[in-house]
């Protein structure tokens, strides 16, 4: 659909729960180091308590500080998904606040991931409602587009596609393609095995460690 000064595009069918379920016991370093370490969202921070964000990203680019977009991709969300928002990274007028907040969980999503500023910080921390911004701010948004949902988006220096997965932690934010679960889950499972003997290692108190000699070695440390 679309009309002046709006895209709307199908809304991305959410990623099967016992993905998502698998995905929601892996901290993001460990994807981090997967994807080569060379993507994900940054310089967002975290507005609630420490719950873990999973889902699928639903996706909406909004003129810096307008919202209208946002009340319409809301309602085309169901459970599993994971709004994100390219507000252009401007933090002048708060995006979304405890009332956008409120209906994101009536329709299942999992979580905010907003290029931009938020508001009623509270309400997010007392819900405990995954919510990552750039900058809180008291000054409300406007509501006149113009706008795009689900189109591919910038936000935190990460291209996010509608339709891709969504992971935030307390280390923050990454996103990648549902075709990459399988591989990642593989890949995953053998950087735990590979973290868990460093730790054995570790405890046993020597000064000299193999995981220290394998990296200083060819630099001839």
């Amino acid at each position: 659909m679309t009309a002046a000064g709006f895209a709307i595009h199908p809304t991305p069918t959410p990623a099967p729960a016992h993905l998502l379920d698998a995905l929601r016991r892996v901290p993001t370093p460990h994807i981090s180091d997967n994807l080569q370490r060379l993507t994900g969202i940054v310089g967002l921070r975290p507005f609630h308590r420490g719950a873990k964000l999973v889902g699928t990203a639903l996706t909406v680019k909004t003129r810096p500080g307008d919202n209208l977009l946002i009340y319409k991709a809301l309602m085309s969300a169901s459970p599993g998904h994971v709004l994100v928002v390219d507000g252009g990274g401007e933090t002048s007028n708060a995006l979304v606040g405890e009332l956008i907040m409120l209906y994101a969980q009536q329709r299942g999503c999992t979580g905010i991931v907003l290029d931009g500023a938020v508001r009623d910080v509270a309400a997010f921390r007392d819900a405990d409602f995954p919510c990552y911004a750039r900058e809180a701010i008291h000054r409300g948004p406007y509501k006149t587009g113009p706008g795009a949902i689900n189109v591919p988006i910038c936000v935190g220096g990460q291209v996010v596609a509608p339709g891709d997965i969504v992971v935030g932690d307390e280390d923050g934010l990454v996103t990648f393609a549902p075709s990459e679960v399988p591989r990642l889950l593989h890949a995953i499972d053998r950087t735990t095995q590979i973290e868990e003997a460093i730790r054995a290692e570790i405890a046993n108190g020597m000064v000299e460690q193999s995981w220290l000699a394998k990296a200083l070695g060819p630099h001839g440390l």
